[in-house]
């Protein structure tokens, strides 16, 4: 199995769910870092660039939407794929009016998330493309 092109950084306070979801990611050999917090997310992506944000909205401090802001700034190629609970379906929305590229509903499997990562991962080589 090759390695799939693309970086991904996890994003999500709930630590079973983060653990389980990297575990899974790197099976695939997915290359993948995880942070339990918004404002970690945004000190690893100013040390090392990635394709695609997977975001939980509910969290502490600072909540996924208001780390999805300052992507959509500071790195407007990176592609966010928000995770929302049930009740927070207007959230997802909401996000993706922001600039996110899709949601998921939590909890997620990832044969669901996989071809998110990857429709996003391309998004983002396209957008790279127009800059050139």
């Amino acid at each position: 199995m090759n390695r799939p092109p693309y970086r991904v950084l996890v994003a999500d306070d709930e630590a079973d769910f983060l653990e389980t979801l990297m575990r899974r990611l790197e099976k695939r050999q997915v290359e993948a870092m995880g942070v339990s917090g918004g404002r970690e997310a945004l000190e690893k992506l100013s040390q090392r660039p990635v394709d695609v944000v997977i975001l939980d909205v509910r969290m502490p401090g600072m909540d996924g939407l208001e780390v999805l802001q300052e992507i959509e700034k500071s790195w407007p190629l990176v592609e966010v794929i928000l995770l929302t609970g049930h009740a927070s379906v207007e959230s997802g929305l909401q996000g993706m009016e922001l600039g996110a590229f899709d949601y998921a509903m939590k909890p997620c499997k990832l044969l669901e998330m996989l071809p998110k990562i990857e429709l996003a991962y391309e998004r983002k080589r396209l957008g790279e493309k127009a800059v050139q």
